[in-house]
């Protein structure tokens, strides 16, 4: 019993400093706010869930990677990087339909976490640093919020793809990012669309985090990856961020 004691303390410990590492690391990129950092920075990320994506949805196809690489070293040069996403789309079902082998799968990893990506940065480029600081706000005390208030008082579980999660924690996580992120977003837009954006995507970042986990669970698996210590994978910090990046940039270009 000591023993097991002793494992979990240490892995706590684990998850601990690997956290604050990756606090500081997004916070020193945010205060630097480079356009080079934040691409290499969001393309390293995206290269790891790419892999990670591929394990899980159990892709063999080394080329990806390749496509991918190329993909984002356009996406600098490149004022709308999410069109490439349809550009790739169309390209890669092009060539598919012309040799007779369309493979539904790798057109997913188009969708995700390609396009996902491509919205981040999309979201950098077109409404800058501020933008991207609201959106880990909101995201971040999404997920803090939801963990603990459920911890708190949850009681009625949310959905069966994540049994832990409860609609009491989902709810004051929403509500929580939702407020925090209100009074960080009138810097920028008025009082109702930054009520509005921060709700939206707070509850995007839930379905991010849910749909993850889907593919963990088809895929049979615990974590994504195993690249941060205590943490899993890359997909395992990012996945709230790939649904609600998306939302950010379509309200932001709609509404602001």
């Amino acid at each position: 019993m000591q023993k097991e004691e002793t494992f979990l303390q240490k892995l706590d410990k684990k998850r601990f400093i690997t956290g604050i590492a990756l606090i500081a690391l997004v916070a020193l990129i945010g205060w630097i706010d480079s356009a080079v950092l934040t691409w290499a920075f969001l393309g390293t990320a995206f290269m790891f869930a790419l892999y990670e994506t591929m394990q899980l949805l159990g892709i063999d196809d080394n080329r990806l990677y390749g496509y991918g690489a190329l993909m984002w070293l356009v996406s600098f040069v490149y004022s709308n990087p999410d069109d490439l996403f349809f550009l790739a789309s169309i390209i890669a079902l092009s060539w598919m339909v012309y040799k007779n082998e369309v493979d539904m799968k790798k057109i997913y990893i188009f969708l995700y976490p390609t396009a996902s990506f491509l919205f981040l940065l999309a979201l950098y480029k077109g409404f800058g640093m501020d933008a991207m600081i609201w959106l880990v706000i909101v995201v971040a005390l999404t997920d803090m919020g939801a963990y603990f208030t459920g911890k708190a008082i949850g009681k009625t579980p949310f959905c069966p793809i994540s049994p832990k999660k409860t609609w009491e924690g989902v709810i004051g996580g929403v509500l929580i990012a939702t407020i925090a992120g209100a009074v960080y977003g009138l810097a920028f837009v008025s009082p109702i669309l930054s009520v509005l954006i921060s709700f939206l995507v707070s509850f995007a970042s839930v379905f991010g985090d849910l749909f993850e986990s889907y593919l963990k669970r088809k895929a049979g698996v615990k974590d994504s990856g195993h690249l941060l210590p205590g943490h899993g994978g890359v997909l395992d910090r990012v996945d709230g961020y790939l649904f609600a990046g998306v939302l950010m940039v379509i309200l932001l270009r709609g509404l602001a």
